[in-house]
């Protein structure tokens, strides 16, 4: 039967680093759906505490404000302070955090000379910004 080992060593330089990298993006990705979450549901607050009893028609299909189909045009109308505005802007930061994730790695590995994985990496990144922006690209 093995027994596990109670003595631990030391880490080395790159383990430690290594260690550190994770502890960042595992900080930086609960953060992001953190503050998204609280941003959200600042927002929701402010909608329903607006207009509490509205009664809501589903027999027609009302679509968003113009306002509302842009990046400049939600942030503008959540630091104008509409409810709607700020649960889109929400939405906004809860899609930004991978991409920060990502352009984060980008850097931990440039740092630690590893070409082919900031290499494979970027690649994940146009991947992931065509996705959100190539209609724009093809239109």
């Amino acid at each position: 039967m093995l027994v596990p080992n109670n003595h631990t060593r030391p880490l080395t330089t790159a383990e430690w680093y290594e260690e550190q990298v994770e502890n960042t993006i595992a900080q930086l990705l609960r953060g992001g759906v953190l503050l998204s979450a609280c941003v959200v549901i600042i927002g929701a607050v402010l909608y329903l505490g607006s207009s509490p009893m509205a009664h809501v028609s589903y027999r027609t299909f009302n679509g968003e404000p113009e306002q509302l189909k842009t990046v400049h045009g939600i942030v503008r109308w959540a630091f104008s302070g509409h409810s709607r505005g700020i649960m889109q802007l929400g939405l906004l930061l809860l899609i930004a955090t991978p991409i920060a994730r990502v352009i984060f790695s980008i850097f931990a590995f440039a740092i630690e000379g590893d070409r082919m994985y900031v290499t494979f990496t970027l690649i994940v990144l146009a991947v992931l910004l065509y996705s959100l922006f190539g209609s724009f690209l093809v239109a």
